[in-house]
């Protein structure tokens, strides 16, 4: 059974191994969802994911010949890079088993940290499979991203860390995959101030951990922006953890994940992967939960695919009407774009994209239909660029 003990003795051997990260209150951010709310920025690790304190702890615990044998793991993401990265500081052989779908940047930064990179499977079940197999084969030792107590309390440690310069936190809100991280943050926190409230946050396509724990049958989806939390299987040894220790499992949607990315990266100045921001996410969803409580975040990972970011940024604008598609209907006379053009900068908008459609409308044949992409200051300002159109003698409304 993981006891505090043993995340005590986690903290000793991690004190040179990993950073201790800030832990501070977003004023901001506490005045948006009501609540006083304190950041545990873990994506400043250097492998940018609380999954360094794990994977060291668990290394730092090889007898002397499985250091000699080496370690596999599995993992698409943050656990392959927190093994490679402390294994490669210990001089162990590592072996990381990632499935085939893989983004090429998280492959390349495994491999650059010494590790020998496998790619098998389309699927993390078909990756761990191999892996198993690799394991027996070369007689390696098999480092589980969290169904192991050594790991569960390596990530406990950064609990104790909170509580020390926080200790008068009244909730903790923790993302849960496996249950690695909440295992480990639940034991500590109740051992430390055993009326502090735990509260774990899924993604509402990946509900494994609420199915096990509350015996629901939740559909599972394909796919999450928070793939860090994408885990179809709870831990065996986690899910007992949860049982006891946490107060309540709560639910986010994609939305609300984009949603918190993009504050923590505009307000906080900070960059999180989706996974990283369950916890925000669920202040939003829930925030009647937690109104005048202060509340400990974890932001537990910084490892986002540009592309993945690029397009919660832009999503994210055109939500708040800071991006926005018009349509625009007139006489296709000469000078007819020039005036609308006009009109859209005296009404203080930026035009981005601009698409003429003549032949797909079903406007008379004199007219034209032209989609503009505008960049606008929040949705009041939108309808007063459509306003203006309006005013100018044109058909305007939202495409």
């Amino acid at each position: 059974m993981l006891t505090y003990a043993d995340i005590q003795a986690a903290a000793t051997r991690l004190r040179d191994q990993v950073l201790q990260t800030p832990c501070v209150e977003s004023e901001t951010l506490s005045q948006i969802v009501g609540a006083q709310v304190f950041l545990k920025f873990e994506n400043l690790q250097f492998t940018a994911s609380f999954k360094e304190r794990g994977a060291s702890n668990r290394l730092q615990l090889l007898s002397a010949e499985e250091k000699a044998r080496g370690v596999i793991a599995m993992s698409a993401g943050n656990h392959a890079q927190g093994v490679a990265y402390h294994a490669q500081r210990m001089g162990l052989r590592a072996v990381i088993v990632m499935p085939r779908f893989t983004p090429g940047v998280k492959v390349e930064r495994t491999r650059g940290f010494g590790a020998e990179v496998v790619l098998h499977g389309d699927t993390l079940e078909e990756a761990r499979q191999h892996a198993f197999l690799l394991s027996k084969e070369q007689n390696l030792t098999f480092v589980h991203p969290f169904d192991d107590e050594a790991v569960a309390a390596g990530q406990g440690t950064l609990a104790l860390e909170m509580l020390a310069v926080q200790p008068d936190l009244d909730t903790l809100v923790v993302a849960i995959g496996g249950g690695g991280l909440i295992a480990g943050v639940a034991t500590a926190a109740k051992a430390l101030k055993p009326g502090i409230r735990v509260v774990g946050v899924q993604t509402q396509r990946f509900p494994s951990m609420l199915n096990a724990v509350q015996g629901t049958d939740l559909p599972m989806g394909q796919s999450t922006i928070a793939e860090g939390i994408a885990v179809a299987t709870a831990g065996t040894i986690t899910r007992e953890v949860v049982k006891r220790l946490v107060d309540e499992l709560l639910l986010v949607d994609e939305g609300d994940i984009e949603q918190a990315v993009l504050m923590l990266l505009e307000i906080e100045k900070t960059l999180v992967e989706g996974a990283g921001a369950a916890g925000l996410a669920a202040l939003i969803r829930h925030r009647e939960k937690f109104a005048g409580q202060k509340v400990g975040l974890i932001l537990s990972g910084g490892n986002i695919d540009p592309l993945l970011l690029a397009a919660i940024i832009e999503r994210g604008m055109v939500r708040s009407g800071r991006l926005a598609r018009v349509r625009v209907s007139a006489r296709d006379v000469p000078g007819v774009l020039a005036q609308i053009t006009a009109t859209v900068a005296a009404a203080g908008a930026n035009i981005e994209e601009v698409h003429h459609q003549r032949a797909f409308t079903l406007l008379a044949a004199q007219n034209v239909e032209i989609d503009f992409v505008l960049q606008t200051r929040n949705q009041q300002h939108v309808e007063q660029v459509l306003e203006a159109l309006r005013a100018a003698g044109m058909q305007a409304a939202r495409a």
